[in-house]
């Protein structure tokens, strides 16, 4: 109970947050994003210096269907919202890419020891179907032009955290936009071995 009260909180203040939108086809923002990981930048305001929200719904989490563990899961990624973007990072300290984001995640939440590589956290765990998907689950994309080149953490209702190489740091987006859409690869499902 003591987390679905604390989680609850955190993600009444987390979705009062705008998230970041999928740019524009078009819009002449493709130079800003990086050259080597494909992931597309968040459209900023310049006047708020915020992120604009998306255009999709706000994500909806049922609380009663996520277990206690997953609540640690997702407390521990939720707290990390905003931490800078570092090639190879491993720490909030310095810095996460998207495999060093799951990897503390796992680490500090469940105390999993995961690789630091997405194609390598890609072989573990069990394969999940996208209409199977449950919070707490990593989602695959191509965005390196090779499969299993970024990975996130899914939270529900379509929506996903992760760490992308440019953009500001650790962000929720929706796996529904157009560009997660065109680079999904599958998911997984990583269990501590106590669970199984």
């Amino acid at each position: 109970m003591r987390y679905a009260v604390t989680l609850t909180a955190l993600l009444g203040v987390l979705l009062a947050t705008p998230v970041a939108a999928d740019p524009e086809p078009g819009n002449g923002d493709n130079a800003a994003r990086s050259a080597d990981s494909g992931v597309p930048p968040p459209v900023a305001d310049p006047v708020a210096k915020k992120f604009i929200p998306s255009r999709n719904k706000a994500a909806k989490i049922k609380l009663d269907k996520v277990d206690i563990p997953t609540q640690e899961l997702l407390l521990q990624a939720f707290s990390l919202i905003g931490v800078n973007y570092r090639y190879g990072g491993k720490s909030p300290e310095t810095g996460l890419d998207c495999s060093g984001l799951v990897r503390y995640v796992f680490r500090q939440s469940m105390q999993m020891a995961l690789p630091h590589n997405a194609l390598a956290i890609s072989k573990m765990g069990e394969n999940i179907d996208k209409q199977e998907l449950k919070p707490g689950d990593l989602v695959f994309f191509n965005t390196l032009r090779r499969q299993f080149s970024h990975v996130g953490i899914y939270i529900g209702d379509d929506m996903f955290l992760h760490a992308p190489s440019s953009g500001g740091g650790v962000q929720i987006v929706n796996l529904k936009d157009k560009y997660w859409q065109q680079r999904y690869n599958g998911a997984r499902r990583i269990v501590p071995t106590s669970e199984k």
